[in-house]
């Protein structure tokens, strides 16, 4: 039996929250003889999800004695650099203990690399080291050369898109032969089905309403979104828009909102734990986004059979929506572009949408858990 150790600790909720854990329960899920899974917790991030982690056959293991958790998400640049620090020097030797007293035959690494990568950097393990890129990868100048010097001693780098794989494969960072493409495990078709079946008291909301799902935060550009509304106002189309999600940024796009008179037009409705019902009732999904890994909502969307509008940003969705074939897709950052966007498919015909939103749908089905699981499978045998 393979023992597998996944680290990936988190500061904000961000979607490889819920890859890891799909990750995870998928090798156990399948082949429960085969694999012996850990989530690594390293500051008490995996504390809440624990009675799920142990529901899924999985098992739990923190990584030393200090508990740093503090309130997440943790927002702005320093804060964050100034907690990644700390977790540094909290967890680079007990992370080293952990991996020569276990010896794991894989350590998955998801995020906050650079610890695992270190270690590995200056120690003989064992254990084979598999790095995962989410997304398209910032090219910093720390980040390029720890990963030239430790790219010989690692075991492979899996990348969530087509487009990140050619982008690393341009960079010349790492062996060819140590690049593959291992897509993302979004669609959990069991609990995607229990979800849709709960009752959404839809009274309350608009007739025809567009929706976009995701962190409040500068990098989902939900500001462009209200931009748009404020245009779609002048021209009295009954149309309203509805944004899933928490963050920071939050108080800002109510002042804009209130600035722009859109108070009866875009509702912050907050975070909601089932967005499924949301995405059936919607009319279309947008995803306007700066950048992408490559977005779980426009995957979980097409797969509810539901029309997704997606900016071309990096890295995933011009590849998922098949460059306009299944979707629509509007220059990144620009108002006229989306708008475009918008009103083609507002004037769109039926068997147009219906083609569309089955190359989606099939385009979806390759980051279930289970394919996930095969193609993950045979890397590690």
């Amino acid at each position: 039996m393979k023992k597998i150790f996944y680290w990936s600790p988190y500061l904000s909720n961000v979607a490889t929250i819920g890859n890891v854990l799909n990750s995870a329960y998928s090798l156990t899920k399948y082949d429960k003889k085969s694999f012996n899974v850990y989530i690594l917790d390293v500051i008490g991030e995996w504390e809440s999800k624990k009675k799920e982690i142990e529901e899924n056959d999985l098992k739990y293991l923190k990584i030393n004695k200090f508990n740093l958790k503090i309130n997440l998400p943790i927002s702005g640049f320093l804060k964050s650099r100034i907690y990644s620090i700390m977790i540094f020097i909290f967890n680079i030797v007990p992370l080293f203990s952990l991996l020569k007293k276990e010896k794991p035959d894989y350590l998955i690494i998801h995020l906050l690399t650079s610890i695992p990568l270190i270690l590995l950097l200056f120690f003989n393990f064992k254990t084979k080291f598999i790095l995962r890129i989410s997304g398209l990868p910032r090219l910093n100048f720390f980040r390029k050369i720890l990963w030239k010097i430790v790219r010989d001693k690692l075991f492979l780098v899996t990348c969530p898109s087509l487009e990140t794989l050619e982008y690393l494969k341009k960079s010349k960072i790492f062996d060819n032969n140590k690049l593959v493409i291992l897509y993302d495990p979004i669609i959990n078709v069991s609990k995607i089905n229990r979800y849709i079946r709960e009752n959404l008291d839809s009274k309350n909301l608009k007739k025809d309403f567009f929706l976009s799902i995701g962190r409040i935060t500068k990098q989902k550009n939900h500001l462009l979104l209200i931009k748009f509304f404020s245009i779609l106002k002048g021209e009295n189309l009954d149309l309203s828009l509805y944004i899933l999600g928490e963050g920071e940024e939050r108080n800002f796009l109510l002042k804009e909102i209130e600035r722009l008179n859109l108070q009866d037009k875009v509702f912050l409705i907050g975070h909601k734990e089932n967005v499924y019902p949301y995405i059936l009732l919607a009319k279309a999904v947008i995803m306007p986004s700066l950048w992408e890994d490559p977005g779980a909502v426009m995957i979980e969307a097409a797969y509810c059979n539901k029309i997704v509008i997606s900016s071309n940003c990096k890295s995933g969705p011009k590849e998922f929506l098949m460059n306009n074939k299944a979707g629509y897709l509007f220059e990144n950052n620009n108002l006229n572009s989306l708008y475009e966007a918008c009103t083609e498919f507002l004037k769109e015909d039926s068997k147009t949408i219906y083609i569309k939103r089955l190359l989606a749908k099939k385009n979806s089905k390759r980051y279930s858990i289970y394919n996930h699981y095969s193609d993950l499978k045979k890397l590690l045998n």
